[in-house]
């Protein structure tokens, strides 16, 4: 379970088959359920909508939770979300990420609400580590090593785990349109499954290994491709580093020769940029993908992680 600290929550609670995924992951990402005829579907935040409206096509009427610039961790729903959850036919989340919106599906939509959990095959990553209170930053951060690691669509396996997943939940809710989120659910999954290839060369042939992220969202895909990820904050990126946490992640940096210290765009940057100065390396964007910014509104899933390969690639010397 993912602690929350309320000081920091956000008041807002072929080619042509490319373009069609492309496309379908820039909608209007404040719908209403006025789709007439289409289904219903409210999705907890990016990555999911982004196989809601892609795999649902034309056929659904998707509502995300976690507007535009809003960090998805600290989300707190507004009367008029809990009752876009209650009149959904289909709610997409992630049980325990979101604690506000386990809530409302446990009261409002209980035969609605589909947890992906289960498909993405969480496991207790040992990345996140408890903050010491103040007076405690002697002692070293511990690691959680039983709190399950949510980030799953960091990893290209497990998300298209579940983009099948919501498929089948999809066909099974609405039946008369079985064939359009099938088909479009192939191009998704093969487009996933070349972000999986393109990894796997990318990342095979490394100088270094290690590298330095805001907080902890990349164990998934470390693990995948041969990567050791050290985060500044454990699983919730707002969260006040301790003084001893910073100064064990300068030390890693100095031992492994780490170029760069990666922040994220919903977050403040000036803890990464002050270690990184404090030790005299670069810093870079490596998005989480937990939501988009104004200044990445146009991009899609595929694309950042695409753009993070990239950004990963420069800072570890890969051939």
């Amino acid at each position: 379970m993912i602690v929350m600290r309320s000081s920091v929550r956000a008041v807002l609670a072929g080619a042509t088959a490319l373009a069609a995924v492309t496309l379908a992951g820039c909608g209007d990402s404040s719908a209403s359920g006025s789709g007439g005829d289409k289904l219903d579907v409210v999705a907890s935040f990016y990555p999911l909508e982004f196989i809601a409206r892609t795999v649902g096509g034309d056929a659904v009427n998707v509502t995300t939770l976690t507007a535009p610039g809003v960090e998805p961790h600290d989300l707190e729903l507004t009367p008029k979300q809990v009752g876009e959850i209650a009149g959904a036919k289909l709610v997409v989340y992630e049980k325990d990420l979101q604690p506000a919106v386990d809530e409302a599906v446990a009261q409002n939509a209980k035969d609605a609400g589909f947890d992906v959990a289960p498909a993405a095959k969480l496991e207790a990553t040992g990345a996140d580590f408890e903050e010491h209170e103040e007076g405690e930053a002697a002692a070293p951060a511990a690691h959680n090593d039983k709190a399950l690691d949510p980030h799953f669509w960091l990893d290209p396996v497990r998300y298209a785990a579940v983009v099948q997943a919501v498929t089948d939940k999809l066909v099974a809710t609405d039946a008369a349109n079985a064939d359009g989120y099938k088909a479009r659910a192939k191009t998704l999954l093969d487009e996933v499954g070349k972000l999986d290839s393109e990894y796997k060369s990318g990342l095979s042939d490394c100088k270094l290994k290690t590298f330095v992220t805001s907080h902890e969202a990349f164990a998934y895909m470390a693990k995948r491709y041969g990567l050791t990820m050290v985060g500044i904050a454990g699983f919730t990126p707002d969260a006040e580093p301790t003084p001893t946490r910073i100064r064990e992640v300068q030390d890693i940096v100095k031992a492994q020769h780490v170029t760069t210290i990666f922040y994220e765009e919903l977050v403040s940057p000036k803890v990464a940029e002050t270690i990184a100065r404090d030790v005299g390396v670069q810093t870079a964007v490596l998005s989480p993908i937990e939501g988009l910014s104004d200044a990445n509104s146009k991009e899609t899933y595929l694309t950042l992680m695409r753009e993070n390969l990239q950004e990963l690639r420069k800072a570890n010397s890969c051939a």
